[in-house]
């Protein structure tokens, strides 16, 4: 497996791009997106598990019932959720997009995400889409990423190569997520693309076993969003043996997502809404992986725990409070907690209990840009791993006024 560049854009047969429309009112900042692929392509999808979701997610899910897409339209600055209309719109964005591309609306993913409750004016997109599908290139994942962001202060995009069957498959992916940021999805969206030549039911397996590990282990604020969806186009155009079954092609395939999933969920928990720290959790020897994975989401989103790696405190105390209150059958008279950064490593906790430990480097090691904690339970063989961030005054600002 190696890096490489182009995003979405870096496997065989996709284009994507940018613009703004009109959807937002600052004009600097793009708001509509497109991504196609010359030749039609299996799909799947994942999506919030949010009892309200937004239109185009009802949408996405007929579309993709037969396993087949072939583009997919966002925009940024509404989410066209709560609203009456919402499914219309939803469609009609599919139908537009579809018009200027050629293809039948069912073969499009259909994406929003900004404020809930305001109408989606349509008018700007339709506008907007034949200049958007003109601008398709190859290098136009950059504008693309930028048209899904909302309050994001980073792009994040990134793509891998692998060798299949003989074959250099590549594998590109864009996301969002800032804010609204809670384990089963986030308010995040993320849409990958590969060349794979792999069947729908296989894509589908992947992606989900992917999300389970990373976007699901994600919280800045313990809110889940209503519009969360990770979608992924395989065009097959690498010409690798087709992946219709579990084994070596598919764990290789798998090893990539898992590994790009990952990456773009440590980029969104970093970029959380006034963050300044990015916080890995991982649960060791827990009596099992559902329980090791409730134990750092438990820790991750703790709102004591955040504040206090925002103020530099070991408050090891909250730590243990997050774990207590986590629902599951566990002993606490075994856990050891230690903390560590590029400052080094400190052990806070053993058996349970407070240990002596050097305040001064402790506050030096949270001081750092990536903070990391390691619980180990001794009880199991359990393993997880999860990632938030601190929780600042800039996160009220931000949202304190965010409709207005």
């Amino acid at each position: 497996m190696k890096q490489i560049h182009g995003g979405v854009t870096a496997p065989k047969g996709f284009t994507a791009a940018g613009i703004y429309c009109g959807i937002r009112n600052n004009p600097n900042k793009k708001d509509l997106a497109l991504l196609y692929s010359e030749v039609p392509c299996q799909a799947a999808a994942v999506y919030t598990q949010n009892k309200v979701y937004g239109a185009p997610i009802t949408v996405t899910r007929e579309h993709l019932v037969n396993g087949t897409a072939q583009a997919m339209i966002c925009n940024s600055g509404n989410a066209n959720t709560c609203n009456a209309d919402g499914v219309e719109k939803a469609q009609k964005m599919c139908e537009l997009a579809a018009n200027a591309l050629g293809l039948s609306p069912d073969d499009i993913i259909v994406a929003s995400t900004g404020v809930i409750g305001m109408p989606l004016p349509i008018e700007p997109i339709a506008a907007g889409i034949p200049a958007l599908a003109k601008a398709l290139s190859k290098e136009g994942h950059t504008d693309a990423v930028e048209a899904i962001m909302t309050t994001d202060t980073k792009p994040k995009e990134e793509a891998y190569q692998i060798e299949i069957g003989g074959k250099t498959v590549s594998i590109g992916a864009m996301a969002k997520g800032s804010g609204m940021i809670h384990p089963n999805m986030a308010t995040m969206l993320g849409f990958l693309t590969t060349d794979c030549a792999i069947t729908a039911p296989m894509l589908q397996k992947a992606l989900k076993l992917a999300v389970d590990d990373t976007f699901n282990m994600v919280s800045v604020d313990g809110d889940t969003s209503t519009n969360d969806m990770v979608s992924i186009l395989a065009n097959g155009m690498a010409q690798n043996p087709l992946i219709d079954q579990e084994g070596p092609d598919f764990d290789a395939f798998l090893t990539v997502i898992q590994e790009i999933c990952a990456s773009m969920a440590k980029k969104i928990a970093g970029d959380g809404e006034g963050a300044t720290k990015l916080v890995e959790c991982s649960v060791h020897h827990a009596p099992n992986t559902t329980l090791a994975k409730a134990i750092a989401k438990s820790i991750i989103t703790s709102s004591l725990v955040k504040t206090a790696i925002f103020g530099a405190d070991a408050n090891w105390g909250r730590i243990l409070c997050a774990i207590g209150y986590t629902e599951g059958d566990f002993a606490i008279d075994a856990i050891s907690v230690s903390i560590s950064s590029a400052k080094g490593e400190i052990v806070v906790c053993e058996n349970g209990a407070g240990v002596p430990f050097d305040e001064a480097l402790a506050k030096e090691i949270l001081l750092q840009e990536e903070i990391h904690m390691d619980v180990d339970l001794k009880q199991g063989e359990g393993e997880a791993t999860a990632w938030g961030c601190d929780l600042t005054y800039d996160y009220v600002k931000i949202n304190g006024d965010y409709r207005t």
